[in-house]
């Protein structure tokens, strides 16, 4: 893509990542928010070629699909050279986190309303396998996938 390019040539970046953990419920719409973890890394990137970068695709898949690297075919020539691998540093960093309850006015502890955290929660579903998979077992490191 033009940005993976454009990073790629050197200029500056910044990448932030949030996840949403929760939504905090108060007696106050100023006062209700919600519970995340959020990071945030500034720097220049690198282009990753050979071992390395074969490493970091491995561990980027391991990553996402744990144990799923040993089963599958590993990429092609083409479809490395179709494929930009970047290194961020983390040498200018930060992070985060934002839980607990609400944090109410004192006079707005007595309304009769409802408040509380309502969690989110991301969890993985059963394995549906495509026609030709169906032919094979579910692979036993999906089951201990979790978020």
């Amino acid at each position: 893509s033009r940005l993976f390019r454009t990073l790629a040539d050197g200029a500056p970046t910044c990448l932030t990542v949030t996840l949403l953990d929760g939504l905090v419920l108060a007696r106050s719409a100023f006062e209700s928010s919600m519970h995340y973890r959020g990071a945030m890394a500034l720097g220049t990137c690198t282009v990753l070629e050979g071992e390395e970068k074969d490493d970091a695709l491995r561990v980027i898949s391991d990553h996402l699909l744990p144990g799923r690297w040993d089963d599958i075919r590993e990429p092609s020539r083409k479809e490395l050279a179709a494929t930009l691998v970047l290194s961020l540093p983390l040498d200018e960093a930060s992070g985060k986190i934002s839980a607990g309850p609400p944090e109410d006015a004192e006079e707005d502890l007595d309304r009769p309303v409802w408040a509380g955290v309502v969690p989110i929660v991301e969890s993985f579903g059963v394995p549906e396998p495509d026609e030709a998979g169906a032919a094979f077992p579910t692979p036993a490191y999906l089951e201990t996938w979790s978020r």
